[in-house]
């Protein structure tokens, strides 16, 4: 016996084998072991599709497999990084920068994408707007998100416009906003005020008389429609026209006689 001790190294509990087939990795629950296979260098677009599809992976891991050339040469994982829950922000932000307007769309209209994440998205588009081609923001108006599609109220091209206001996330809200800001156009003014739905909204004909692109014409139907307690109220803003502020001040007026004559 020599007498010497020998000091043995033990494995560490979260000891990743080397030799583990990547196929085993991403199926495991320990998160050093899938940060090594967010890591390894035999990580597939199947494989790394595969496994953003889990929503527990740990943030490391997320951030391991964006350092991965061999997985992030494929706009469809880059996409699915983006997309998901556990990405972080300093993350998946920069990443965003990079892909196409319609796979940001396709994120955007996500339901399980992050909300900060999704408006983050829809900011990245909407700075592409000025950019992209007419026929790209057609499309966008046609299918984009509500915010995306607000956006492109103001387009100077009617027919984005247009498909703006027949989006289906458009919503009454929005119009109102587009109409009351000073960016808003002549066009959309004028087809908001005849357009077979959102004409009809109280509040939007409420914002229409404020606007001095309205058509008279227009001006006149709307004020008709509305009780007198609304029309004072509208009559109080300064931005109406003084053409307008003359016919709705004889509305009221015209109201008023008619209900004494009434009680007379």
């Amino acid at each position: 016996m020599s007498g010497k001790i020998h000091h043995h190294k033990s494995k560490p509990a979260n000891h990743v084998p080397k030799t583990q087939p990547i196929e085993e990795m991403v199926q495991a629950r320990e998160p050093d072991v899938l940060k090594a296979a967010a890591a390894h260098p035999g990580m597939t677009e199947d494989i790394a599709l595969a496994f953003l599809t889990r929503r527990d992976l740990p943030p490391a891991a997320l951030e391991a497999l964006t350092k991965n050339s061999s997985a992030m040469k494929h706009r469809r994982v880059m996409a699915a990084i983006v997309s998901h829950v556990k990405t972080p922000r300093h993350v998946s932000l920069p990443i965003a920068r990079h892909l196409y307007t319609f796979e940001l769309l396709q994120i955007a209209l996500t339901p399980a994408v992050p909300a900060d994440v999704k408006m983050a998205v829809e900011d990245a588009i909407t700075m592409r707007l000025e950019s992209i081609s007419t026929g790209e923001r057609l499309a966008l108006a046609k299918r984009g998100s509500t915010r995306i599609a607000a956006a492109l109220l103001f387009d100077k091209e009617p027919g984005v416009m247009k498909a703006a206001l027949v989006n289906p996330f458009m919503t009454e809200v929005w119009i109102v906003k587009a109409i009351m800001s000073q960016d808003y156009t002549p066009a959309l003014v004028g087809e908001v005020s005849h357009h077979v739905k959102w004409s009809l909204r109280k509040e939007i004909r409420i914002a229409l008389l404020t606007n001095d692109k309205t058509p008279l014409g227009r001006v006149l139907a709307f004020a008709q429609s509305m009780s007198a307690p609304v029309l004072r109220e509208v009559l109080a803003t300064s931005r109406l026209n003084a053409k307008v502020k003359e016919y709705l001040t004889k509305e009221l007026e015209n109201r008023k006689s008619y209900q004494l004559n009434l009680g007379s």
